[in-house]
């Protein structure tokens, strides 16, 4: 095959990001970049050498050399604009989250099944090295998960992105940041989620979503999961996974992992060669086009990770039926 030809939209920060490791990976090129700001995609098209932009995801899915498309775009129109990535005959990976209505998700999914194309969801998680290390000690039976304790926390007080510059849309601790862990924990553990519950903080007067949240998970293995989630922390920002397991404690910070004790405290775990990168999104990226390439469902296809999704759908149920 020869090079996979690329379309991505949204040139904010997550999208550098994903042209940053498509940087890396041999056979692929981006051939059309799509944006909201014309003057500022020609910039960034400039910058990664890529020469067609635009402000119409249609424009771009016109073209007759885009294979595929990854979409970096506002949550609120992920689930609409995969629909189009597929019915235009393109493969798609489009960034966490599916969707954040359910039914959405699963028309996405239904129209995969459809046609048969790749079909993906950036649930980075499952490909971070440091989530890799544990999952490989999972796989070859030296490690079982007893409880997971997570915490998500950012300062988002204002609607600012990752390069601190203005949102065009409003972020969501339930459906973006929650659906990272809420996957995580299902693949992890391999079982099903069978108690969900929820609680939250005051509405936002501005931004109109909830700063602060907490969840409780049940899997079907036994395992427990603690997720806490803010935006109101002003520090130190990120999302943070404790691994509490049979044989040992683990402390994974995105790429990176400790393992944690008593005596001794926190100790790096060399993750350098769990895989053939220590960056989780070019991971990701990489999966998505080798699925193309082999014609086979990719890790985090839409199919794996609606099941999440339909978890999400129920805790805001109970979030909006209580008091």
């Amino acid at each position: 095959m020869s090079n996979i030809k690329v379309a991505l939209a949204g040139a904010g920060a997550f999208g550098i990001k994903h042209l940053d490791a498509i940087a890396n990976i041999d056979g692929v090129e981006v051939v059309s970049l799509v944006s909201r700001d014309l003057e500022k995609t020609r910039a960034v098209a400039a910058k990664y050498g890529i020469g067609h932009a635009t402000t119409d995801l249609g424009e771009a899915l016109a073209r007759l050399d885009v294979d595929a498309v990854i979409l970096c775009t506002p949550t609120q129109m992920h689930a609409a604009q995969a629909k189009a990535c597929l019915e235009a005959g393109k493969h798609v990976q489009v960034e966490i989250p599916l969707c954040d209505v359910l039914k959405d998700g699963e028309e996405v999914v239904a129209l995969q099944e459809k046609t048969g194309l790749v079909a993906m969801c950036g649930h980075t998680r499952r490909f971070n090295p440091s989530h890799q290390y544990v999952r490989r000690r999972i796989l070859a039976g030296e490690y079982h998960i007893q409880q997971m304790d997570v915490q998500t926390y950012f300062f988002r007080r204002s609607n600012l992105n990752a390069l601190g510059e203005p949102r065009s849309w409003t972020d969501h601790l339930l459906w973006h940041h929650a659906a990272h862990t809420v996957d995580l924990f299902a693949y992890q553990t391999g079982g099903e989620i069978v108690q969900a519950n929820a609680i939250q903080g005051p509405i936002h007067p501005e931004l109109g979503i909830a700063m602060d949240m907490s969840i409780q998970l049940k899997s079907s293995t036994g395992a427990i999961c603690t997720l806490s989630l803010s935006f109101n922390n002003d520090g130190p920002l990120g999302t943070f996974f404790r691994y509490i397991g049979d044989t040992a404690t683990y402390i994974a910070r995105y790429d990176d992992l400790v393992q944690s004790t008593a005596k001794a405290g926190e100790q790096p775990v060399d993750v350098s060669q769990v895989d053939v990168s220590v960056n989780g999104i070019e991971l990701q990226d990489r999966e998505f086009f080798a699925a193309i390439r082999e014609g086979r469902e990719p890790n985090a296809s839409v199919a794996q990770v609606l099941p999440c999704y339909r978890v999400l759908d129920q805790l805001e149920k109970q979030l909006a039926a209580a008091p």
